[in-house]
């Protein structure tokens, strides 16, 4: 009947102009049959004839052309409302209708979509029972436009298309589709190098017989590990190799932990023969160059963060870190140290003016390491200032800083960063000491006018922020100190009478001493002998000291801090500022150092509230627990067992609560480790 109604319709729009048609033709035919009549009347009967023939003929050809015309269109409207029926139940894309009540209940499903759900009842319903992300998108759909997105329902994958206008989802199954999209992801080549770290210094004076076996163990673990993760491993060196692996290799292994790292060091040790490795991995790319380029990168950011761990990054996306939780080895060799200092000598040849600075808010480490540099620089014959700002520094830098104005040759090179960057230009280099982060120089805006002529000379391990192209980077994390760095450089520079004058010597053997907490924490024996050197060439231990006092106000507020500690778990301290109550960052640091020598107290933490309203934690370490690793969590960054970071928009409360939970899992995963070994 539906389509009777239809087609009529159709009909009675094509009758019209016909009918229009005739009633015009029917009125001129009379009056020319009237006029012929008048002219002539038997034309006027033969005309008459004539055209009542042509209209029954016509009339004939009309009544067959409408029966056409009708059954045309009523099998075109069975057809398309045929069409429509068999569409929505034969098409394969799920389709689905919904009330538009809270519930959105579902009120129809064509048999592609309950094909998914077998004899399970949809209709009546709500939502939320077939897929309550699919209920959320609904119900954030408010206006007539298709939302798309994918969706898992049980074992399959869905592109989702919603009408809200008129209650309708569409459900295209994409299930293969994804998974062709997933295992193109997964057979993605990633490159990977690995670097065995300390291998040179160990093997030196290993016998031929020793050095065999750990060639042989050490291949044989990687080749293991390689091949158990459907990974590629071809040595290319004594030291080195290198890994083809597909995306979903690599997954595997990070899932893991690159748990290789802890077995080879911990077999090694038990040897005597402690080896640590190195791994970069870089992935995402279809160019082969650029993939063993990143790797290398990568590799490079693991050595510069002290080895024994793994970088995995893609392309410039967030490096993730794994291992790194033992200290990095000290070198058996000061070749390095000469040809850092040889090359530092190099790159003055060709500039007028170097800038040196620290990191903001300057330690002793950071001003006696900018004034190493300052007599480097001397004694090349080079201009060199020192872009500091003394403003909210502490008490032992500003009496440096006093003692420094007093000097005349080095009053006259101590600038601000200000003046620094109007009057740094083509001819001049810059030189970060005891920080490689420009975010936490004393002057980005310097860093950002000097940086394809920078040289970063560092002791705390490296992270993801890093100058992009330094002309030069000398990161050693196994040192105690910047000054360390900078005093070994010196040695072996141009020797004179006045290769350092009391001051200077006085201020890095200071910074040093700091560093060091007096020489009990983080030395080696080329710490000793950067002492030794310093001393050697008149730096005076009671002008040291005097140097070092700090206030009375200071004391009594690192005491105060000290007397909040809380042991929030066997060995690891923790101590927490008022929130209405600011400290100074050097106080909350030497209270993180005394907490250390505390009997019992492997690692500590001191949180405060500092003048811009950013709370700051400083953490410390033995270096059985990896701190930083933890700041790293937290934002921050530093060295393994010297570690801080800055929170910005939280309260000391909430700090804690957040440490407290990194710390525990922390804790956690070294007593697996410990079972496990």
């Amino acid at each position: 009947m539906e389509n009777n109604k239809i087609a009529k319709r159709h009909l009675l729009a094509v009758n019209r102009p016909l009918k229009f048609g005739f009633v015009i033709v029917g009125i001129l035919t009379v009056l020319l049959v009237v006029l012929a009549y008048m002219l002539q009347p038997l034309m006027a009967v033969c005309v008459a004839i004539v055209i009542c023939l042509i209209a029954i003929l016509g009339a004939y050809s009309l009544n067959n052309f409408v029966k056409q015309t009708n059954k045309y269109l009523y099998d075109l409207s069975f057809r398309k409302n045929r069409g429509e029926q068999e569409a929505m139940i034969d098409i394969p894309i799920g389709m689905l209708l919904y009330d538009n009540d809270k519930q959105h209940t579902i009120e129809w499903v064509n048999p592609n979509l309950q094909y998914y759900f077998g004899k399970r009842d949809l209709i009546g319903h709500s939502l939320s029972t077939i897929s309550g992300q699919l209920d959320k998108l609904v119900n954030q759909d408010t206006k007539d436009v298709k939302a798309k997105q994918i969706l898992k329902i049980g074992d399959s994958q869905f592109q989702v298309y919603i009408q809200s206008t008129l209650q309708v989802i569409y459900l295209s199954d994409v299930t293969e589709h994804m998974r062709i999209e997933q295992q193109y992801a997964d057979e993605k080549i990633a490159v990977g190098q690995v670097f065995l770290d300390n291998y040179d210094e160990l093997t030196q004076t290993m016998a031929d017989r020793d050095l065999s076996n750990l060639n042989s163990y050490v291949t044989n673990q990687l080749t293991d590990w390689a091949g158990q993760n459907s990974m590629f491993l071809k040595r290319v060196s004594s030291d080195r190799f290198i890994i083809i692996a597909y995306a979903y290799s690599l997954r595997a292994v990070e899932q893991d932990g690159f748990q290789i790292l802890d077995k080879i060091r911990r077999e090694t040790s038990q040897q005597n023969y402690p080896l640590t490795v190195s791994i970069g991995f870089s992935y995402g790319s279809n160019d082969l160059n650029e993939l063993a380029q990143d790797a290398q990168k990568n590799l490079d950011l693991a050595l510069g963060r002290g080895g024994d761990q793994a970088v995995v990054r893609q392309g410039d996306e967030q490096a993730r870190f794994y291992g790194g939780n033992t200290n990095p080895m000290e070198k058996r060799t000061r070749v390095r140290a000469r040809m850092i200092s040889q090359a530092l000598r190099d790159l003055f040849n060709h500039v007028d003016t170097i800038y040196v600075m620290g990191h903001a808010k300057p330690d002793m480490d950071s001003i006696g390491a900018c004034l190493g540099i300052h007599r480097i620089a001397q004694l090349n014959n080079k201009v060199c200032k020192i872009v500091v700002d003394g403003t909210n520094a502490h008490t032992d830098v500003l009496r440096l800083l006093d003692w420094i104005h007093e000097d005349p040759n080095l009053k006259k090179d101590i600038v601000k960063p200000n003046w620094a960057v109007e009057n740094a230009d083509q001819r001049s280099m810059l030189i970060m000491v005891d920080v490689s982060k420009p975010s936490m120089t004393m002057s980005p805006e310097l860093y950002d006018k000097l940086a394809t002529k920078t040289v970063v000379i560092d002791h705390h391990r490296r992270g993801e922020e890093f100058p992009k192209n330094p002309v030069l980077a000398y990161i050693e994390p196994y040192a105690s100190s910047a000054c360390e760095l900078v005093t070994e450089m010196i040695e072996y520079q141009p020797q004179t009478t006045n290769s350092l004058s009391k001051l200077e010597a006085t201020a890095m053997l200071a910074g040093m001493a700091v560093d060091t907490h007096s020489f009990t924490l983080r030395t080696g024996t080329r710490t000793f002998d950067a002492a030794s050197y310093l001393r050697s060439v008149g730096a005076d231990g009671t002008q040291m000291q005097n140097l070092l006092k700090e206030n009375i106000d200071s004391y009594i507020e690192r005491n105060h801090l000290i007397d909040s500690v809380d042991i929030i778990s066997p060995g690891i301290a923790l101590c927490a500022g008022e929130e209405d109550q600011n400290y100074d960052a050097v106080i909350a640091a030497q209270a993180a150092d005394t907490l250390l020598m505390l009997a019992g107290i492997e690692a500590s933490f001191v949180i405060t509230k500092q003048a811009t309203g950013k709370v700051a934690i400083s953490a410390r370490s033995l270096g059985n627990l990896n701190v930083q690793v933890i700041m790293e969590k937290m934002g921050g960054g530093g060295h393994l067992s010297n570690a801080a970071t800055q929170l910005s928009d939280v309260t000391i409360a909430q700090a804690k609560k957040e440490l407290i939970e990194i710390v525990q899992e922390k804790v956690e995963d070294r007593k697996k480790e410990n079972d496990e070994a």
